[in-house]
């Protein structure tokens, strides 16, 4: 019987050797390399929205509203958005990354849609832009309401 336990204490410890050996090979590749590699591959097609929009205590913001639409599930649903706040010394930068949904309808257009940026997030923390189903060039930004804000000079254009 004893030496039927040493034999098992040996063949567990082997066992635990090898066990460590082959996790050390199969270790993730640090985060600078290939995380990110992986997470550009699965962000998939983007829309790249810029323009500048007003201000009230400044000369405009600079803004570049990346949208990645990844495999075309809500998962991988990433948006960048970068706000560059001009005319001011120093110029303060922005920059908001999360995951988004949208819905269809834009005010009168039923076709239309409509972004929730941060929809996983508390409703303070949530930004909508929108366009009209006649012009997905032109991206509006919303109220919380999910109504343009002006037609005018709150908008951005696609780039990309």
């Amino acid at each position: 019987m004893k030496n039927l336990l040493l034999i098992f204490a040996v063949a567990s410890l082997l066992i635990s050797c090898n066990a460590n050996k082959n996790e050390q090979k199969s270790k993730p590749l640090p985060e600078n390399q290939g995380n990110k590699i992986l997470e550009k591959e699965n962000l998939g097609q983007v829309n790249i929205y810029e323009g500048l929009l007003p201000c009230a205590d400044c000369s405009g913001i600079k803004t570049v509203l990346k949208i990645y639409e990844g495999n075309g599930t809500m998962e991988n649903y990433k948006f960048e958005l970068t706000s560059v706040y001009t005319g001011k010394q120093p110029e303060k930068t922005f920059t908001q990354k999360g995951n988004f949904n949208y819905e269809r309808g834009l005010e009168k257009d039923p076709d239309g849609t409509v972004y929730i940026f941060n929809w996983d997030k508390p409703e303070s923390q949530r930004m909508y832009y929108g366009y009209k189903s006649n012009n997905r060039n032109k991206i509006f930004v919303l109220n919380d309401k999910r109504e343009i804000i002006n037609e005018e000079t709150s908008f951005l254009t696609l780039k990309k």
